[in-house]
């Protein structure tokens, strides 16, 4: 699948539909992988960790789950770019999993939130197989508890495995286990809270121009005031500087 660098890390020009294919292919050859959705938020990440950087390079695939890495890569030439978000792609890889039979899992979220998406999704797929949830404690597992939770995902034929437990540790955590779990692994992030009803969306018009930043922080100001606050503003700087340093590149190119 094609890509491009946007500053620190690696951006496939995936669509859902690209997106939905590859994880179902994957899945169904019982590949050991990762996907990452990238926004603002990682990309920051990235600049101040070289671990997170080998993370996201290694990635199976990096999907562009916020808009202004859309943006981005629509002035790279990619014109047919869009978004690939996280709360809209777990249901349409959950539909295709349904339709060909293949085992889902959850690891993520609280118990009272897991058991709420658990019964929305069977509410929503009835036919789909998911013989594996878990919510895990807000700590570092021991090796003993991290032992348990890959030998019951293998126990239980999970091949696709939704990772909610927020970004960046979500991506750090399926890097680390890539090899060790038969599944495909997704970093939904919020997806969990938003599927199971436990927190609002943004306006659909809100998501499409960028603004779901704003909603998610009227919401939850508390916990997310540092990333938007800080981290948005400083995005754009290093966005603006990296387009002109692309354009002055172009111009030099000989004819």
């Amino acid at each position: 699948m094609d890509s491009r660098q946007i500053l620190d890390i690696r951006v496939n020009t995936a669509t859902y539909e690209s997106a939905v294919a590859k994880v179902m292919h994957w899945a169904a050859a019982g590949r050991s992988s990762y996907v990452c959705l990238a926004n603002v938020n990682t990309v920051m990440e990235a600049r101040t960790s070289r671990e997170y950087q080998v993370v996201m390079r290694q990635a199976d695939l990096v999907t562009s789950d916020g808009m202004p890495l859309v943006w981005l890569l629509r002035w790279l030439g990619v014109v047919d770019a869009t978004r690939v978000y996280g709360p809209d792609l777990m249901p349409l890889i959950l539909a295709a999993s349904e339709q060909q039979g293949i085992a889902v899992g959850f690891y993520g979220g609280t118990d009272s939130s897991l058991a709420k998406l658990v019964s929305a999704v069977a509410r929503r797929f009835p036919n789909l197989k998911l013989p594996y949830a878990y919510a895990p404690p807000f700590r570092q597992l021991t090796s003993e508890e991290d032992q348990s939770v890959v030998r019951a995902i293998s126990d239980a034929g999970v091949r696709i495995l939704f990772v909610g437990i927020g970004g960046p540790l979500q991506d750090h955590w399926m890097h680390a286990h890539r090899g060790r779990i038969p599944s495909v692994m997704l970093g939904v992030g919020a997806a969990f809270d938003f599927l199971a009803g436990m927190k609002p969306q943004a306006p659909r018009w809100m998501q499409q121009s960028g603004l779901e930043w704003l909603f998610r922080l009227c919401v939850e100001p508390g916990r997310l005031w540092r990333r938007y606050l800080l981290r948005n503003p400083h995005f754009a700087i290093l966005a603006l500087a990296f387009l002109v340093r692309t354009r002055y590149h172009e111009h030099r190119r000989p004819a």
